[in-house]
């Protein structure tokens, strides 16, 4: 079956949505051709994206990864077709992406709860439950202690492999301990779900539905003098102990991910005895350190040569080194959660290693 363009399906969204739309484009507001314009230019449109082409010589996009990876899977995961709610019935035709039928429906305009990867279930999400199905992540503090059960902290396991959170789960980082999508160390404690001043408490308050971008503007609403999100801080703490307490929290956050970072090298080298190196671009992102210079050169970063010494303490900062890396927005979704999986994933480090974190501070 040959693909409907995006131009095309553009213009078939445009006549449908105005069938029932006419009575709301009366009202003053945006027009039709400029959201679906913006649309286009989004993410969520984006046909030769990874997120959508990854599957192309399967035939099919798996049942498993329909949900968030075409429209048609997020319909039939919510059961919009008329399907069994809460699971995909059949693989999603290829070419298809987030597109406006996946969240202008009766199913998804309803929805008001949604179930974490931690078996933790988060009610009353408004209109920003459709987004958290899929920005959840596919991990959890659960799944991590599943598969470190039994193990001994700092003696490598053979059977281990590191668990990727996947991508863009600032749903999770959000929900904080409510969703406990980060690995959350035994005997401390965590912030809940981050609570921002009442008119900005969605994910489309802060940023726009259909381009997906942050609307600054609106940070700007309190966060007088600031044009950068990034520049913004809650507290003048020195959680990083770099002697700034003027940078914005995310630089706070940018700091003491760098620390772990090089905590985890560290910990691979004194404990171990073998080197481990990053890569956001390849996966499974942590590979070993051949050449033992600290860094990711040529030819390291290959699935061949993926890190398998794994321990449960390295795959427990590992983890949380990777949650952190891919919620960009983490310092604004919920910040002091983010720096407490920093904070304790460095202390556990430093509790066999050479990485000192007596001046951090935190949260």
């Amino acid at each position: 079956m040959k693909l409907i363009g995006h131009l095309a399906l553009a213009r078939i969204l445009v006549f449908l949505i105005s069938l029932v739309a006419l009575p709301a484009m009366a009202q003053e507001g945006p027009k039709l051709t400029d959201i679906i314009e913006a649309w286009l230019a989004s993410p969520h449109a984006e046909r030769s994206d990874e997120a959508f082409v990854h599957w192309d010589e399967d035939g099919a996009i798996p049942e498993s990864c329909a949900t968030c990876h075409s429209g048609a899977g997020l319909r039939d995961f919510l059961g919009a077709d008329g399907s069994t709610v809460g699971k995909v019935d059949q693989p999603a035709m290829l070419g298809t992406t987030v597109d406006c039928a996946t969240c202008h429906n009766k199913t998804a305009s309803t929805l008001e709860t949604v179930t974490f990867p931690s078996g933790a279930v988060a009610s009353g999400l408004g209109s920003s439950a459709i987004c958290a199905v899929c920005h959840q992540g596919r991990q959890s503090t659960e799944s991590v202690n599943s598969a470190i059960a039994g193990g001994e902290d700092d003696t490598v396991n053979g059977d281990l492999g590191f668990l990727n959170v996947h991508y863009r789960a600032a749903a999770a980082t959000l929900m904080g301990d409510a969703a406990r999508g980060g690995y959350q160390y035994e005997g401390r404690t965590y912030v809940g779900q981050f609570t921002h001043a009442p008119t900005v408490n969605t994910c489309a308050s802060c940023h726009n539905p259909h381009t997906t971008e942050v609307v600054v503007e609106t940070c700007a609403t309190c966060h007088k003098d600031i044009d950068d999100p990034k520049a913004v801080r809650f507290l003048p703490i020195d959680y990083d102990a770099d002697g700034d307490i003027t940078e914005g929290v995310h630089g706070e956050v940018t700091t003491l991910h760098a620390a772990l970072g090089a905590a985890i090298n560290a910990y691979s080298t004194e404990v171990i005895g073998s080197g481990v190196v990053y890569d956001s671009n390849a996966y499974p992102y942590f590979f070993a350190d051949s050449d033992g210079n600290g860094a990711v050169t040529e030819g390291e970063a290959i699935y061949p040569n993926r890190y398998q010494s794994w321990t449960p303490r390295l795959l427990k900062a590992a983890y949380n080194y990777q949650f952190v890396a891919k919620d960009p927005g983490g310092y604004t979704h919920n910040p002091k959660y983010v720096l407490q999986l920093l904070y304790d994933s460095l202390d556990s480090i430093a509790a066999v290693t050479s990485v000192d974190t007596a001046a951090l501070v935190r949260p």
